[in-house]
């Protein structure tokens, strides 16, 4: 059975006031898999826009991105958007890949810079691209007709301490053919908005997506001020999480402050959420419910 041929991101945003969507990464084991797509059923009433999945950093997961992107194309009627990064990947297997996602009827790719593998400084493969730029312009170059979004940074990005340079860099990628920007995760809106007017100072026109992740224990918030280098984690929430007396309620307390979060940013005209789902619906699920719907269509009034 063939990949459907599922719609393109930038359709989606042309054409919803407001998208919704979710993001999941492939497991690393075989009972993690089915754990995912019993996750990824209990989401599917939700009605994303689309849905992204991941790569390990340095690609270290690519074999399996492209078997847990190509499943949830033939099993489902979602449309699924791939991670592509520049990282220790050769020009010649970024065209592989492209190649093969083209073939399968997978028309969207979020292309990144990527993370070196731990332990190892950030390397290019042979002939391959030293900034996502540059992969912006391989793939519209390549396959014009595939959706190419990128990443976006509210709070800066964590190698460009000047912030005229990371919107510079930005702008570069939005000219080279971005189609829509998703920003890193953030928990304050006022960084979201001010990166919004940033933008358009700079001349940068594309939709941008707003990147949500509830904060649902101790540990993972310590893990999320680890992996998303420069998120700044509000006194507010950090209050909130020392009265929390377990981690049951402190995934009460992270979901009670992403749902404000998603309410604020729908009041105040985001053109996007993307939730960043560490393969578990119950916190996206929690969400919907205690901003009082059961699909997305509901956030859209």
């Amino acid at each position: 059975m063939l990949a459907h041929m599922g719609l393109i991101v930038k359709e989606i945003l042309d054409t919803t006031r407001i998208t919704f969507s979710f993001e999941f990464f492939p497991p690393k084991t075989e009972p993690g898999w089915e754990r995912l797509f019993q996750n990824i059923a209990a989401l599917m009433p939700l009605c994303p826009s689309w849905v992204s999945v991941t790569y390990g950093a340095g690609g270290s997961t690519r074999e399996n991105t492209h078997n847990l992107v190509a499943r949830i194309s033939r099993q489902t009627d979602l449309t699924v958007v791939s991670h592509l990064t520049c990282v220790d990947s050769a020009r010649d297997e970024i065209r592989a890949i492209l190649k093969r996602y083209h073939g399968e009827g997978i028309r969207n790719i979020l292309a990144l810079r990527g993370d070196p593998p731990m332990g190892r400084s950030w390397e290019a493969g042979v002939d391959g691209f030293q900034r996502a730029r540059d992969l912006v312009l391989f793939i519209k170059s390549e396959f014009p007709d595939m959706c190419v979004g990128v990443a976006g940074f509210p709070e800066g990005h964590p190698d460009t301490p000047n912030r005229l340079k990371e919107i510079e860099y930005l702008k570069a990628k939005v000219d080279a053919g971005a189609d829509y920007i998703i920003t890193q995760l953030f928990f304050d809106n006022r960084d979201f908005f001010d990166f919004c007017e940033r933008c358009e100072i700079a001349g940068i026109k594309v939709p941008i997506v707003a990147g949500i992740m509830p904060v649902l224990s101790s540990a993972g918030m310590v893990r999320i001020a680890d992996v998303a280098a420069g998120a700044r984690i509000p006194a507010r929430l950090l209050k909130a999480a020392a009265r929390a007396e377990s981690d049951e309620y402190m995934e009460k307390v992270g979901v009670h402050w992403a749902t404000e979060q998603v309410r604020d940013l729908i009041d105040n005209g985001a053109r996007g959420v993307h939730f960043y789902t560490l393969n578990t619906a119950r916190a996206t699920l929690k969400i919907y419910e205690s901003l009082g719907v059961t699909c997305s269509s509901g956030l859209r009034r």
